[in-house]
């Protein structure tokens, strides 16, 4: 269980979005958290990469090359 206190501007739309969807502020809140737990997700997976990168521990590959090897560069 996990209780939120909301500022009276946000309450107010939530309430407003429920009334007019006919869904749930839950529906809504629980919707906006997975995206953006999925959003986060993929920034730390990307820094992951990033640092790897850095350290020569993950192999780059230039935008032509990957175009060559795709048969692309037509």
């Amino acid at each position: 269980m996990l209780a939120v206190r909301l500022d009276a501007e946000m309450e107010q739309e939530l309430d407003r979005l429920a009334r007019e969807t006919g869904r749930t502020k839950t529906f809504y809140v629980k919707e906006a958290l997975a995206h953006y737990l999925a959003d986060i997700k993929d920034y730390y997976d990307a820094q992951d990469v990033l640092n790897n990168v850095k350290l020569g521990k993950e192999k780059v590959h230039s935008s032509a090359d990957v175009r060559n090897t795709l048969g692309l560069d037509n």
